[in-house]
């Protein structure tokens, strides 16, 4: 009997639990597709404050919670909760922690001000969910990655992760959306990124703007495939990942039936 192929998406957003973007709902209907189309398929996004957790049944998932996430010189513990996907029978994991993702807003106060830490809520974010797949103990074949959050995933899969067993035959898609955000992460991103020594400052070099643009750079320049999740992508990434040699690109499709993605998804986990 044939071993079902393993698909992880990690995003910054999923309907119902959080709508930012128009690919929440894509991300949706993507792993219930690729569920139902026999891959075995788990989720991960962050629990930010404003996902009410009694209306969408999260509970603490006791024996994944505990890790500790290094960032730095710093340990962040890292609490997990899970929930099922409505209409669905997969589990959708949350990442938490009590200083970086209880406040009852996403990436700007109620003033509409930027976070200070928001780069190293991502930093912490795409950390923890390579250590949660790793405490899962769960290799995935192919991780699909979207949203501007993620976007440090692909990098730290080729780098810092890249030894690591549960990893060893995992191809990595990400998203390209939307521009949703002005302001910059700022030059803290690119220190607290260097998880580990392998990552040097020329591995960086996509993100050194710490735009939402350049974010995004960084995820699609070092995934093994990449696809368009919006109709309205900055010009920028459209001149330079519309057509990269070597890897599978997937332009928007608004009528899209998603048979494009799990057809990508396929040829990725030969």
């Amino acid at each position: 009997m044939l071993t079902k192929k393993r698909i992880l998406f990690i995003a910054n957003e999923m309907s119902p639990y959080l709508e930012l973007t128009e690919f929440s709902e894509i991300v949706n209907r993507l792993a219930i597709k690729s569920n139902d189309t026999g891959f075995e398929v788990r989720c991960i996004m962050p629990r930010f404050g404003v996902i009410n957790e009694r209306r969408h049944r999260l509970h603490e998932v006791v024996r994944l919670s505990g890790i500790n996430v290094s960032v730095e010189n710093d340990d962040f513990p890292l609490q997990i909760k899970v929930a099922s996907l409505p209409n669905a029978r997969l589990q959708v994991y949350f990442l938490d922690n009590e200083d970086l993702f209880k406040r009852k807003f996403i990436f700007h106060d109620e003033q509409e001000k930027w976070f200070d830490d928001n780069a190293l809520r991502t930093v912490f974010f795409c950390k923890g969910a390579l250590e949660t797949v790793k405490k899962f103990g769960w290799p995935p074949d192919i991780i699909h990655c979207s949203g501007w959050m993620t976007s440090l995933i692909p990098l730290f899969l080729k780098t810092a992760y890249k030894k690591e067993p549960v990893f060893a035959h995992s191809k990595v898609v990400y998203t390209l959306g939307s521009n949703s955000f002005k302001e910059k992460l700022g030059p803290s991103l690119l220190k607290l990124a260097k998880i580990n020594p392998i990552i040097k400052d020329k591995d960086l070099e996509a993100f050194k703007d710490t735009t939402n643009v350049a974010m995004m750079k960084g995820g699609a320049t070092y995934a093994d495939a990449i696809s368009f999740g919006a109709e309205k992508v900055d010009k920028k990434l459209v001149e330079e990942f519309g057509k990269v040699k070597g890897k599978k690109v997937l332009a928007f499709n608004a009528a899209s039936d998603l048979t494009d993605y799990l057809q990508m998804y396929t040829d990725l986990a030969k």
